[in-house]
Order: structure tokens, then C-alpha cells, then sequence
């Protein structure tokens, strides 16, 4: 039945394919998924909400359904049938809502190259974010009571210009932050953060990866340009020796 419905909503919100790997070796690509208990947190979350939402009405519909019986109303059992069937459409939205549960945890990915990283989250609304180490400017990890009691953690990268706002890493509140990538759900967030700053150390020392850009700057130049730089050079040393001699 799931796969039915995973199918169905593929086609309908057009959810892309498996992201491709970020500039990089592809040898050096790593795929990492939110963990198992990131799912029962998820659930979670939805059962809270779904509590919340469902309680009250099914007090109101139960409390009314007495009150329309007890008291002989001639319409009451047109009352009841209609609280019963709002009742009944509530709760299959609720568990349609946990099949996009379901579906959003699957189609969540975090992969990592030796030059960046992608992610890509959500299934009505797909976020997919790239980031080039070189703009990295931090990197942290954050765990709720609750990740704490499921073993996971939401990692969090800052890019220039980013650590702005009132993002939070926990829940389904957090601001759409355009410079910040959350790896959400993992359980092994300091392995991931270590990778990261490996890799990013690793650029750093070498030029940012770059062999275009550890070269020369004047390797590339036409003839005519070095030796006008040339001719510049040798009437600079002219002067300055003409500036020795009269000392």
C-alpha cells in the first residue's frame, strides 16, 4: 500500500531523482542518510501533533453524539453522522500526513565530496543546497532531549553570510536560511563534521584543490605582455641605479 502511495506521489509532485554528487573526485564522494531512529523521531513529532488535533474533536463528537441520543432529537442521527464523518476525514489526513512522513525521510540526502557537499530535503517542497567548502565558516552540532534519548543529532554548516536568524535545529520551525545546510538526523555527526574539516583543511593547504589557481599568475600572459612587463623592469633598475650615482 505504501508503495503505491510512494509511487503516486512521486508522479504528482514530480519529486526528482537521486541527486547527483557535488564538484569533487568521484572517488572521493560519501553518501550519508538520516539514521532509523530519525524516522521514530519524526513519528513522533507527528503523533504530538496529531494529539493535539485529533483529542478535541474526538471529545466534541463523543460529547455531542450523547447529547443528540440522549436527548431524542429528531435530526440527531444526521448530526451524528455528519461529526462521525468529519471525524473519519480527519484522521485519514492525519495518516496521509504520516505517509509524507515516511516519504520525507527517504528522500533525504547529505553527500559529501573532497571540494563540497549537497543536500537535498523534502518532498512537496524540495530544498537542495550546495556548498563549496571554500565558503564554509562553521560547523556545529545540536541534540534535543528527545535525539539525545534516540541517539541522533542535526549538524549544522554555516556559509559566508549565514548564522543569521532564528534558526533552530530542532522540529519543523526552522527558517529557510539560504546559507546554512543542516545534515538532519544522523548518528554520526562528529565522524561527519570530522570529514568536513578534514577535507576542508586539506583544501586549504593546498590551494583550495585548485591547480588552476596555484599557478602562476603570469603563465598564461602573451609575449607581448612580458616583454612589456620586461621593459618596464629594466627602466626601473635604470633609474634607481641613476638615483645611486647622484647620492
Amino acid at each position: 500500500m505504501y508503495n503505491v502511495f510512494r509511487g503516486l506521489c512521486e508522479r504528482l509532485l514530480r519529486i526528482p531523482p537521486d541527486p547527483e554528487p557535488p564538484p569533487g573526485d568521484e572517488a572521493s564522494t560519501r553518501i550519508f542518510r538520516a539514521a532509523a531512529n530519525y524516522y521514530k523521531y519524526l513519528v513522533c513529532l507527528w503523533a504530538l501533533t496529531a494529539a493535539v488535533s485529533l483529542l478535541p474533536q474526538l471529545i466534541i463528537t463523543l460529547g455531542l453524539t450523547a447529547y443528540l441520543i440522549s436527548g431524542n432529537f429528531p435530526s440527531g442521527l444526521l448530526w451524528i453522522a455528519l461529526l462521525l464523518l468529519l471525524l473519519v476525514i480527519h484522521i485519514l489526513a492525519s495518516l496521509f500526513q504520516l505517509a509524507l512522513v515516511r516519504l520525507n525521510f527517504e528522500k533525504r540526502w547529505y553527500i559529501v565530496t573532497d571540494r563540497s557537499l549537497r543536500v537535498r530535503e523534502g518532498v512537496v517542497a524540495v530544498r537542495e543546497m550546495t556548498v563549496n567548502f571554500a565558503n564554509i565558516q562553521n560547523i556545529s552540532i545540536s541534540q534535543g532531549p528527545l535525539q539525545r534519548l534516540l541517539a541522533i543529532c542535526d549538524l549544522r554548516v554555516d556559509t559566508a553570510g549565514g548564522g543569521g536568524g532564528a534558526a533552530t535545529a530542532h522540529g519543523h520551525n526552522v527558517s529557510r536560511n539560504l546559507h546554512t545546510a543542516w545534515f538532519r538526523g544522523i548518528e554520526n555527526a562528529d565522524q561527519v563534521r570530522q570529514l568536513i574539516q578534514d577535507r576542508l583543511r586539506h583544501l586549504k593547504d593546498s590551494g583550495l584543490g585548485d591547480h588552476e589557481e596555484r599557478r602562476h599568475p603570469l603563465v598564461n600572459a602573451s609575449p607581448d605582455f612580458l616583454a612589456a612587463l620586461r621593459s618596464v623592469r629594466a627602466e626601473a633598475q635604470s633609474l634607481r641605479l641613476a638615483l645611486g650615482d647622484l647620492r
